[in-house]
């Protein structure tokens, strides 16, 4: 059984690092009910999970979660202590904190940039991330780490992607930077410019040969006209 869960988180991890770009040390952002989970199930979070993912990870929360677990009190306090162990990630909530799902869900708006992983065991917060393509979701069964399978949102921005219909936005943002670096916006256009100033219309050489043939034609007329009037000059001597 754990060999066929590791053979399947190696897929998953496969799928997101060739087609969202995750790159090791992977950011995994944790909320209450996974920390209250772990400890439940001794799960050492930070012992276990880069061997299940296979690469260095760092492991993430907010200070609105952290404030969620102060507010209820007793019952969370192990996991509030678990949560303080991590390294706490900047929301927009510094003077207004939100629940801790609302802000997890703000940490992952606009195409998941900071390629986070979500840790949980809410279900409502689950569903909300399986609607948004690009996001891994974690969750503990059985006393055992699970990377759940792609989100069917995530696979079809993947199709969609591969038929040439989107481009991810990391993407985009990569090829604007290395045109901008090495110059290649302004060469396509100096190029373009020298495609229009081109060389001479052949239409208007035949235009000018025409010319120069017109203009040769009255010169050989005179030449024949005064060797005319020399031969009666000529003439008339010898008279």
């Amino acid at each position: 059984m754990k060999i066929t869960r590791q053979k399947h988180a190696k897929k998953y991890m496969s799928f997101y690092k060739y087609n969202f770009g995750f790159r090791e040390p992977f950011q995994v952002l944790l909320d209450g009910t996974f920390c209250q989970a772990a400890l439940r199930n001794k799960i050492q979070i930070r012992d276990q999970l880069p061997g299940y993912l296979a690469g260095a990870t760092q492991l993430c929360t907010t200070r609105c979660v952290l404030k969620e677990l102060e507010s209820l009190g007793k019952e969370l306090y192990g996991a509030k202590l678990i949560a303080q162990r991590f390294q706490v990630r900047n929301c927009s909530h510094f003077k207004d904190p939100v629940s801790g799902s609302t802000c997890l869900l703000s940490m992952i708006e606009i195409g998941n940039p900071h390629h986070y992983f979500i840790a949980t065991q809410d279900q409502d917060l689950a569903t909300k991330v399986k609607k948004k393509a690009g996001v891994p979701l974690l969750f503990i069964i059985q006393n055992t780490m699970v990377l759940d399978k792609p989100s069917p949102k995530s696979l079809a921005f993947v199709q969609a992607m591969q038929a040439n219909q989107l481009v991810p936005e990391h993407q985009k943002q990569s090829i604007e930077h290395l045109k901008e670096e090495q110059g290649l916006v302004k060469e396509s256009e100096n190029r373009r410019k020298r495609k229009r100033a081109g060389g001479p219309n052949p239409l208007s050489c035949l235009k000018k040969k025409k010319k120069v043939q017109e203009t040769q034609q009255p010169s050989t007329a005179k030449r024949k006209r005064k060797r005319k009037r020399n031969r009666a000059k000529s003439e008339a001597k010898a008279v």
